[in-house]
C-alpha cells in the first residue's frame, strides 16, 4: 500500500507509475479520500475536545435546571461523536479501497514495456545440443512412471497430478538441498501453515477477487490457500517494531502453494509448469530502506548458485513495468533453458525475486527503530524463489534425458537422492 500522506505530494509520479504498468487508477479519488479522512479526523478531534471540555464541566457543582441542560448538551456531543466517528469508518473504507488499486512506484532502471519488452541482463550455459529427437517431460514422466497427471485429473480435477517412484525422492531431495543453501547463506528457514487470513494475504497484496483471482478462499473462514510461502513468511512478523540490529532479516520457508492459475492457456500452460498445487522453498528478507536493493542483488546471486548447482542453461531478465506486480517494484527473473518448450526449445521461467520497498510492510505495520532515535520506520520487504519444485523437475528431466531413455541427476544433487540417474525402463 502506498502511504496515503504523500498521495497529493506525488500525485503525478504515482500516476505515471499507473501509466507504465498499464493500470487503469483513479488518483485523483484516492486524493479526494484522503482529504475527506483527513477531514473528518479533524472534526471527530474537535468534537471530542468539545465533549472532554463538556465533561470536565460537569464535575462542577450545577444547579438542577443547569443539570438538565448539561444532560442534554453531553447526550447530544455523544450523538455527535458517533456520527463523525461513523463517517470517518467509511470514509477510511473508501480510502482503503482507492488505495488497493494504486501499485508501488517502480524502480527507474525497470524498462519500459510489456511482457515482451524485458532486458536480458546475463546468460549462464550454452543450451545442450541433442544427438538424438529429445522427449519433453510429460512423456518422459509417462515412461518412467514419475507424472501421472489422469490419476490428479481423476482425483481432485484437472491441472492436479501425483508424483512417483524416484519422482518422490527428487522432489524432497531439491527442497532438502535448497534448505542447505539457505543455512549455508545465513537464513533461518521454516515450513509455514498453507493457509493465512485474509488481512495477512490483502497486506502482502495477494488480493484480487472475482474471476481472474489466482486465490483458492475456504468458504465460512477468514482463510486463504496461500500461493506462495511470501505471504506467510511476511505475516510472521506483522505489527512487529524491530531494532536496527536485527536488520537484515533473512528467512526460508517450505509450503505447498495453490493457484487457481485463472486466464492461463497455450504453451506454456502444459504439463507441470502451470498447475495448481506445487512445493516451494521461499526466501524473504527484512532490510533497512537504503539496504533493500543491495539484498536484491543477493537474493538472485543465491537463486543463480541454485541453477548452476542443477546444471542448467538459463538467462538472467529485468522484468519490464507492464508486467510487475502490484508490490513489486523490481523484479528479477531467471528463466531456464526448457528442451521441449515451443518448436526446438526456449526459455521459461523458474524463479523471481522481487524487491517490495515499504509497499508490503505498510499495511502490515512491520517497522524498524534505528539505533539512538525513538522514531519507527517502515522496512523493506524482498522475496525470492529458491526453488519451485514443478518448475525445477521440468528443467531437470528435459536437460537431463539420455538417449536411452533416463534421466542422469546432476551431480550435486546425488547425495540428495541416493541414485545418479533415474531408468530407463
Amino acid at each position: 500500500m502506498l502511504d496515503p500522506r504523500i498521495l497529493e505530494e506525488r500525485r503525478d509520479d504515482i500516476a505515471e507509475s499507473c501509466k507504465k504498468r498499464g493500470v487503469t487508477a483513479d488518483v485523483d479519488a484516492a486524493i479526494e479520500a484522503q482529504r475527506r479522512v483527513t477531514a473528518l479526523q479533524s472534526e471527530l478531534n474537535e468534537t471530542n475536545r468539545q465533549r472532554n471540555e463538556h465533561q470536565a464541566a460537569g464535575k462542577k457543582k450545577l444547579e438542577p435546571a443547569e443539570r438538565e441542560a448539561h444532560t442534554t448538551e453531553g447526550r447530544r456531543l455523544k450523538e455527535e461523536v458517533a456520527g463523525v466517528e461513523e463517517q470517518l469508518a467509511r470514509a477510511r473504507e473508501t480510502l482503503d479501497d482507492a488505495l488497493r488499486g494504486l501499485p508501488n512506484f517502480v524502480h527507474p532502471e525497470s524498462p519500459s514495456g510489456g511482457e515482451e519488452d524485458f532486458r536480458e541482463l546475463h546468460r549462464v550455459g550454452e543450451p545442450r545440443k541433442f544427438d538424438f529427437t529429445p522427449k519433453d517431460h510429460l512423456e518422459l514422466g509417462e515412461k518412467l512412471g514419475l507424472l501421472d497427471f489422469e490419476g490428479g485429473a481423476k482425483v481432485s480435477g484437472q491441472k492436479f497430478y501425483f508424483l512417483s517412484g524416484e519422482a518422490v525422492i527428487l522432489e524432497l531431495a531439491l527442497q532438502r538441498f535448497a534448505l542447505d543453501l539457505l543455512l549455508e547463506e545465513g537464513f533461518r528457514i521454516y515450513t509455514t501453515p498453507d493457509l493465512a487470513r485474509r488481512r495477512i494475504v490483502d497486506a502482502m497484496a495477494f488480493s484480487p477477487r472475482g474471476p481472474e483471482t489466482q486465490i483458492y478462499s475456504v468458504e465460512g473462514t477468514d482463510l486463504d490457500l496461500i500461493g506462495t510461502a511470501e505471504i506467510t513468511l511476511g505475516g510472521l512478523y506483522e505489527d512487529t517494531v524491530l531494532d536496527e540490529d536485527d536488520l537484515p532479516i533473512k528467512i526460508g520457508g517450505v509450503s505447498h502453494c495453490y493457484r487457481t492459475e485463472a486466464g492461463s492457456a497455450g504453451r506454456e500452460s502444459k504439463g507441470l509448469y502451470r498447475v495448481h498445487q506445487f512445493t516451494k522453498v521461499e526466501m524473504f528478507a527484512f532490510t533497512r530502506p537504503e539496504d533493500s536493493d543491495a539484498m536484491h542483488e543477493e537474493l538472485l546471486r543465491i537463486e543463480e548458485r541454485m541453477f548452476q548447482a542443477l546444471d542448467v542453461p538459463y538467462r538472467v531478465i529485468d522484468i519490464a513495468t507492464g508486467d510487475l506486480g502490484a508490490p513489486a517494484y523490481r523484479k528479477f527473473d531467471i528463466e531456464a533453458w526448457i528442451p521441449g518448450r515451443g518448436d526446438g526449445g526456449d526459455y521459461g521461467e523458474v524463479t523471481s525475486t522481487s524487491n517490495c520497498t515499504d509497499f508490503q510492510a505498510r499495511r502490515l505495520k512491520t517497522r524498524f527503530r534505528r539505533k539512538g532515535t525513538k522514531k519507527n520506520e517502515l522496512v523493506h520487504t524482498l522475496n525470492g524463489t529458491a526453488v519451485a519444485i514443478s518448475r525445477a523437475l521440468i528443467t531437470l528431466l528435459e536437460n537431463h534425458q539420455q538417449e536411452d531413455g533416463s534421466i542422469a541427476i546432476p551431480e550435486k544433487l546425488r547425495p540428495y537422492t541416493g541414485f545418479d540417474r533415474i531408468g530407463p525402463r
